[in-house]
């Protein structure tokens, strides 16, 4: 018989607010993270502190924002109106208290629950804040969310406005470091949602005087059909153009100046508003896939108390514009019904390359009809007999599932390192897809060769990403190969896939590569991995007395218990990031035939360690 566990007053117990937030940080922040991923814990604190600076630009308090970050700490400066100076305190440590309550020129503001600010001061091991405003100044600084010191009121020549220096916590977010990449990308949006707004992030500029216009043109990876289409209107912001040669659909899509990565209603109603305008337009009833092929396109759209499908709000989930308003679908295809076909009836050479564009997709869809079927079934077959991918549990399309940003798919290749993932592996939310040798170098190739290649094919099916990335399975699509020449081939071989045919998968911040230690430090107390030269020597220097050292030549050689440490909570990934070239041009580049010119960069840039066998002195 079990023991009866007891239930007594003593197991009841309160937890202070900065506690609470601390022993469950995902449910105000989404995952933790270190980093490497766009949507860790990181970036969202940055986030919370700036979107109260961008809520005073919008109320008129301030068109400057400055952002530093340095040596892991974030400062944040706003011109605004600064917050009131005998509520500073209990404004960033007091739940349930703000200012977006009763205004109604907040209501159309994201951060409506006085959360976000106390989040960032009970995650940070140091968080100061200090507000100026007519002509005094107050200051107060925390540890953890716990008061240390509240300053007196003072006499200031500080212009008004807010000031927050934030530093998080070691302990919570482990090994962390911030990727410049993803606060621009971050700082690019805020400005490209707010024309007129001037952002300083670490003393350089950013600034949009064309909205939506800008965020397409600058972000275009290659050569488009037609100008950017470009729509405004009370509460929504629309930008429109096809790629040239792209096949995917893109989308940029923002609910009160939140980035809604995941879409939501409104991107659905854009998607579906694009495909009733044209065809009306044209009088013709063009398949819907054949209309969306190739769109790039962005929306934001402003909603009364905005619902959102996560914590992290990367997916709209309102119906209604608001308690009193029209529908999302509604609202957004009024717009576009107007708006869009008195564009194209003023533009008739954007209307005829459309046309066109919709034409060749058609085209392209009934070569490919066929194929397409034949690729399907196998892939199902596939998949139901295992033979490729080791499927886990929960899945990044789980959109309420308090792990899906978690969820992973390791590529790996040679049944040895597919083993050793396997066998180590979470299986709540990782998963294994097993490459059979080398894949084909894609560049130049039609899509046709995604179905007819048994590699690509299964991959497709497996991140369910054939129609675009609205049901992508994973949130991190990671490329694990050894760190050799035939493992850094097979890692340009796949981005060049995905590149080629989903480039928005990586735009977007999914696809990373797999960084396992190069070296085994150890003596008979201690065990040191080592990812560089640098981890290695100092290893050596910690350990004394000629400590074994192995060499990890491929990821076969590293047993499923050690692996279980390098792709669990310390796992190490590094993004693929895409610079200011074009896509096109990088995979000429890399994988095209200009063989001089590459032989050149890589004679420039190939570093061998002098102890590899491969190395001549």
């Amino acid at each position: 018989m079990s023991q009866e566990v007891q239930y007594t007053e003593d197991n009841i117990r309160s937890l202070e607010w900065q506690e609470h937030i601390r022993l469950r940080p995902g449910m105000y922040i989404g995952k933790l993270g270190d980093g490497s991923s766009a949507d860790d814990g990181i970036y969202i604190l940055i986030k919370e502190v700036v979107d109260n600076s961008i809520d005073e630009f919008v109320m008129g308090g301030g068109k400057t924002v400055e952002i530093s970050v340095q040596s892991g700490s974030v400062t944040v400066r706003d011109y605004g109106r600064g917050i009131p100076l005998g509520k500073l305190v209990d404004v960033v440590s007091k739940m349930n208290t703000g200012a977006k309550y009763d205004s109604k020129a907040f209501k159309k503001s994201v951060g409506l629950n006085g959360v976000g600010t106390k989040a960032v001061n009970a995650l940070s091991s140091a968080f100061s804040v200090q507000a100026f405003r007519d002509g005094q100044t107050k200051t107060a600084r925390f540890v953890g969310g716990i008061l240390q010191e509240e300053g007196p009121l003072e006499a200031s020549t500080g212009r008004h406005g807010t000031k927050v220096v934030f530093t998080p916590d070691a302990t919570i977010f482990h090994n962390y470091r911030f990727q410049m990449e993803y606060v621009e990308r971050m700082v690019w949006n805020y400005v490209y949602l707010n024309p007129g707004l001037s952002i300083y992030l670490n003393g350089q500029k950013y600034y949009s005087e064309n909205g939506l216009k800008d965020l397409l043109a600058n972000n275009l990876s290659g050569e488009v059909m037609h100008d950017i289409i470009h729509l405004k209107g009370e509460d929504i912001e629309v930008a429109l153009t096809h790629a040239e040669r792209s096949q995917s659909e893109q989308y940029y899509s923002f609910v009160n100046g939140q980035h809604t990565t995941q879409g939501g209603t409104h991107q659905g109603a854009f998607r579906e508003a694009l495909v009733t305008v044209l065809r009306n337009h044209y009088s013709k009833q063009y398949d819907a896939a054949d209309i969306r092929q190739s769109v790039i396109g962005a929306i934001s759209i402003k909603v009364i108390e905005p619902v959102f499908e996560s914590q992290t709000k990367t997916k709209l989930g309102s119906q209604d514009m608001g308690p009193e308003g029209p529908s999302v679908r509604a609202f957004v295809l009024d717009f576009l019904k107007t708006e869009l076909d008195n564009f194209l009836h003023r533009n008739p050479e954007v209307a005829d390359a459309i046309q066109k564009k919709i034409l060749r997709a058609e085209r392209e869809r009934k070569d490919l009809a066929g194929i397409q079927k034949l690729a399907r079934e196998r892939a199902k077959k596939a998949n139901l007999h295992n033979r490729k991918l080791r499927d886990c549990k929960v899945h990044y399309s789980d959109i309420k599932h308090d792990r899906r940003l978690e969820t992973t798919l390791f590529i790996t290749e040679g049944d040895s390192a597919s083993g050793s993932i396997t066998a180590s592996r979470d299986v709540q939310t990782q998963a294994v897809f097993s490459l059979k040798g080398k894949p084909l170098n894609c560049y130049g190739l039609t899509k046709k060769v995604v179905y007819e290649n048994e590699e690509f094919n299964l991959l497709q099916a497996a991140l369910n990403i054939e129609d675009g990335l609205e049901d992508l399975r994973y949130n991190n699509v990671v490329i694990a190969t050894d760190a050799d020449v035939d493992g850094m081939h097979i890692r340009l071989l796949l981005i060049t896939f995905f590149l080629q045919f989903f480039p928005e998968l990586v735009q977007e911040g999914h696809l990373y590569i797999l960084q396992t230690p190069l070296f085994r430090v150890r003596n008979k107390q201690k065990t040191i991995y080592c990812y560089d030269e640098g981890e290695k020597q100092a290893a050596i220097d910690q350990l004394g007395s000629k400590p074994e050292i192995t060499r990890f030549k491929g990821l076969g050689e590293i047993s499923p218990g050690e692996f279980k440490m390098f792709i669990g909570a310390d796992i190490r990934l590094e993004p693929v990031m895409l610079g200011k070239e074009q896509i096109e041009q990088l995979l000429e580049f890399y994988m095209g035939k200009n063989t001089p010119e590459r032989q050149e960069f890589i004679m420039d840039h190939l570093k061998i360690e002098k102890d590899d066998p491969a190395y001549v002195g």
